[in-house]
């Protein structure tokens, strides 16, 4: 059993990392629904906000993902061996925020203050930080949900996945920052923050943005207020989760060396958090033949199809050198995808990338 066969049938959570363009999503995909066929209940969460796990699975506009996992059947059948199931989510930033909201609100009325509060949905929908918070949020929910066996994770590319990774150690440190615990200080607006300094720094803004702007903010954090230790809590239980040992981490690469580069970075930022990379998926591999060209091939009539394998092999040649360092560095079992002919935009091609991903040797 190779390591990624081990990863699906053992593990609870799988967070599929890699740079832009590299196949990441198609191949959190395609784990998900090989585990499915080896009977387990599964669901993948991609928190990219573009359509790029739809797009794989060759699903239209009218029937898109969203927030809630939604059921997709297999194909040759709507389940997998021995029961196993797919589903798929694609984050709603805003939903997810709204429902974080109302578990941790003491009461209806102080929900529906907040998640109608100006500022808060402005925060909801586009708050830096917020996007990956909720990610981790889903993540949790979706772990905790007794109808899923293993959760797969599509994150963004490498430059935003350390955000994601980082977010529950961001949010407990914006709630014990100074400058929260007086914003919550209950107050009807601005003239009435109990702070002198503080005071004077939002009517300085209020100048800027305008003081209803800074009402609605002050609002916002008041209703807030008492919820605070609801989030550190979450916030601690997620970053747990990271750990834990029944979460993998697989890297996705390109056999290219701007790739591979960047690959050993992240895999570095990952290692210094205390998170080890388990297993490395290279897709579009160029195969490779013959370590020499063979001698009835010099014949003149044959001089195109000469040409266009020696090209080959000196593609597969230079790949096989990009990923060395890979090899060497992280010292984990390494599944090369193949070239395909086309891309994968179907339930039937993501099943059939699943024997290439789980192959030995």
């Amino acid at each position: 059993m190779n390591t990624l066969a081990r990863l699906l049938d053992e593990r609870e959570v799988l967070v599929c990392v890699g740079t832009g363009g590299v196949g990441k999503t198609t191949t959190a995909a395609a784990l998900a629904m090989a585990s499915a066929r080896r009977g387990r209940r599964v669901c993948v969460l991609t928190i990219d906000p573009a359509r790029r796990l739809s797009d794989a699975m060759g699903i239209d506009g009218d029937v898109a993902l969203g927030n809630e996992p939604r059921r997709i059947d297999l194909p040759g059948g709507t389940g997998g061996t021995a029961g196993g199931e797919l589903w798929a989510v694609m984050l709603d930033t805003a939903t997810t925020f709204d429902a974080l909201i109302a578990t941790y609100a003491p009461t209806p009325a102080q929900e529906r203050t907040i998640v109608t509060n100006r500022f808060y949905r402005n925060i909801a929908d586009s708050m830096s930080g917020a996007h990956e918070y909720m990610a981790m949020e889903k993540l949790y929910e979706l772990h905790a949900d007794e109808r899923f066996d293993l959760v797969v994770v599509d994150t963004p590319p490498t430059t935003n996945a350390i955000d994601f990774l980082e977010a529950p150690d961001r949010i407990r440190r914006f709630l014990d920052h100074r400058l929260y615990s007086v914003l919550v200080t209950p107050t009807g607006g601005l003239a009435r923050v109990a702070n002198a300094a503080a005071r004077a720094f939002l009517r300085s803004v209020a100048r800027i943005v305008g003081a209803s702007v800074v009402d609605d903010a002050i609002e916002f954090f008041a209703a807030f207020d008492g919820m605070e230790d609801g989030f550190r809590a979450r916030a601690a239980t997620v970053e747990r989760l990271l750990r834990a040992e029944g979460t993998a981490f697989v890297a996705v690469a390109a056999p290219r060396p701007d790739v591979v580069r960047d690959v050993l970075a992240f895999t570095a930022l990952l290692d210094g958090t205390g998170i080890s990379t388990e297993a490395v998926v290279v897709n579009r591999v160029h195969p490779r033949f013959a370590l020499a060209m063979p001698s009835h091939l010099d014949d003149p009539a044959l001089a195109p199809f000469t040409a266009v394998l020696a090209e080959s092999m000196a593609i597969a040649a230079a790949e096989d050198e990009a990923l060395v360092p890979l090899e060497e560095l992280l010292g984990v079992e390494m599944a090369r995808v193949p070239l395909l002919d086309a891309d994968v935009h179907d339930l039937a091609g993501l099943d059939s990338l699943g024997p290439l991903l789980l192959a030995d040797g």
